[in-house]
């Protein structure tokens, strides 16, 4: 046996699942449950229903980020993160013979619509309609291809008037989402529309779980936080630090898998599906409770790579590390493939190793933990 394949089989012996078949049914559903920006609130029903046998109590906010608390009288305060909701479109424009143009809600990939199969949502409940796209063989003829834009992208619910569209309850304003569903693949990769980032708000949900099945005893407030509207701006992690006012924000979020074609390395660094969490460095990331993760991964046996994110992380890390006077803020992601595409896809050992280095994190923090360079 090869020196590599020796490494593999010691590799595989080493991951510790924690996912199991009752979990896996939740994220199923939970995934294929449509969470638009600003219209998360079914998500996040289902996503408390499932929270509530392992925490103490919960809230939620008015514009419906939700927070499950362990320990609620406690003075110290940690707060572990993710957020809930998904890009989507909203319809803009009816035409007179009842073909419909959109707008971003997030940011939606103009460049993935046509042909795409989505639910327009109505207060009579769900229209089917498609993306439509003009045949291959009317687009031949010498003329440079037009490619999708979002100026020539369109739905098509087969209605032929705009009064036709209209009695169907669609209207300016109507969120659109795609009816892609969650699968697994190759026994390897959970792939599905949304993951970004609602595998995160499944993980820190484990979390929750192992600490009460483990019954672990922490010695300050956890605060399990899905959060909102972070596809438009970090808007609902913005709006529940400053109730919260955490000490501690330990978020979790996706990053992009580079070992596919098409992405350079050189500016988008070298990460990849199955190795393990990422750590990030960026000026948001305090260096302490970052250090703190990289230690705890390290004695945990857990695998990690490390990413550096410039001026800022993109993810709800910098609405709570700048918040109430700052806080000590730190970021683990999920290693994801095609971002903001139908097919998103992560490795099931990365999803146990993100959900088992957030859980040792938890053990690894005192109460009252003083996270300053200078004291």
């Amino acid at each position: 046996m090869s020196k590599k394949k020796t490494e593999d089989k010691q590799d595989e012996k080493k991951h510790k699942a924690v996912v199991n078949k009752k979990s896996l049914a939740f994220f199923e559903q939970y995934i294929n449950n449509p969470s638009p920006t600003g219209f998360e609130y079914m998500g996040q029903q289902m996503w408390l229903d499932y929270i509530k046998p392992y925490i103490d109590e919960y809230y939620t906010d008015n514009y419906g980020t939700a927070v499950g608390v362990i320990n609620p009288k406690a003075e110290y305060k940690v707060v572990i993160e993710a957020h809930a909701d998904e890009i989507s479109w909203f319809v803009n424009y009816i035409t007179s013979d009842g073909l419909i143009y959109v707008i971003r809600n997030g940011g939606s990939d103009h460049q993935i619509a046509p042909s795409k199969r989505v639910n327009i949502h109505t207060d009579n409940g769900i229209v089917k309609a498609v993306f439509g796209w003009p045949a291959i063989h009317t687009r031949l003829g010498g003329e440079k291809e037009e490619a999708p834009t979002l100026k020539n992208i369109f739905l098509d619910c087969g209605c032929t008037s705009k009064e036709e569209v209209e009695k169907l309850g669609i209207h300016v304003g109507c969120v659109i989402t795609y009816e892609d569903e969650f699968m697994v693949l190759n026994d390897r990769y959970y792939v599905g529309r949304a993951l970004d980032n609602r595998a995160g708000g499944f993980m820190i949900a484990e979390v929750a779980r192992l600490l009460k099945e483990n019954k672990k005893k922490l010695p300050f407030g956890l605060y399990i936080v899905n959060a909102v509207q972070e596809e438009i701006g970090l808007r609902g992690a913005e709006m529940i630090a400053h109730r919260i006012k955490p000490n501690v924000a330990i978020v979790t979020d996706v990053t992009h898998d580079t070992s596919t074609p098409m992405i350079n390395k050189i500016t988008q660094g070298d990460l990849a599906c199955g190795r393990g969490p990422v750590v990030s460095y960026a000026p948001a990331v305090q260096n302490n409770l970052n250090k703190l993760l990289i230690e705890t991964a390290k004695k945990a046996d857990i695998p990690f790579q490390r990413q550096a994110s410039s001026r800022s992380t993109g993810t709800d890390t910098d609405a709570f590390a700048y918040s109430n006077d700052g806080v000590p803020s730190a970021l683990i992601s999920l290693p994801l493939r095609y971002m903001h595409t139908t097919v998103e896809m992560i490795h099931k050992e990365d999803v146990d190793n993100v959900i088992s280095l957030i859980y040792e994190v938890l053990l690894n923090i005192k109460d009252g933990q003083d996270f300053r360079y200078i004291k």
